[in-house]
């Protein structure tokens, strides 16, 4: 794939979602402090944005420190977000995490944030360009998905750090930031559908 035809596909869709009046929330964007931020993108893995925030919300309603969230017993964490995928293992992390960060605050260096419980690639990534507008790429499912369609990459799906380290050398350092954001946007907006989803890729694969 040549970068310069990649940047088009990428233009064409960050003005796609920009006439879309229904544009969603992402997980990461809106909070008022750094550690909520992190912790509603833990919240928010294999999980619709739409379905974590208002459960993201009501946590730090309900425990508005991470110092508050770190203290809470674990059941109780369970039972406020036991409407999300995989909620027994992101209540142990978001618990652990948040005694952590309760007492040494939110790390903004890539490598200290994912020692954090719950904290991969991805989460680190988005947190960073969310807060620090770090160029950084985080590649969860509909990034993953998308690439693939758009041929910016060769891995396979599964291949999360692999499709991270072709866009990197795909796109130059100024669009990293905005990559997850517009294909995430792209992907909740559009992607309900296959065939709308697929009708667009394959009008944008001949640009």
């Amino acid at each position: 794939m040549d970068s310069s035809k990649a940047i088009k596909q990428l233009n064409f869709l960050r003005k796609l979602i920009s006439k879309n009046s229904e544009k969603p929330r992402l997980a990461a964007e809106g909070w008022d402090e750094n550690w909520k931020t992190l912790i509603a993108i833990i919240l928010s893995a294999q999980t619709r944005d739409s379905k974590t925030i208002p459960v993201a919300e009501k946590l730090f309603d309900k425990y508005n420190s991470p110092e508050k969230l770190g203290k809470a017993p674990l059941k109780e964490i369970e039972e406020s977000i036991r409407s999300l995928n995989y909620y027994k293992t992101k209540s142990k992390n978001i618990k652990a995490t948040a005694e952590i960060i309760g007492k040494k605050g939110v790390p903004v260096e890539f490598e200290k944030l994912i020692e954090l419980p719950g904290v991969g690639r991805k989460t680190a990534n988005v947190f960073l360009v969310e807060e620090k507008n770090a160029p950084a790429i985080g590649v969860d499912t509909h990034v993953s998905r998308l690439a693939i369609k758009l041929n910016w990459t060769n891995k396979k799906f599964e291949d999360k750090f692999g499709i991270e380290k072709d866009l990197e050398r795909l796109f130059p350092k100024k669009y990293w930031n905005s990559i997850n954001y517009i294909l995430v946007t792209f992907g909740q907006t559009f992607g309900r559908s296959k065939k709308i989803e697929d009708e667009i890729i394959e009008k944008i694969r001949n640009i």
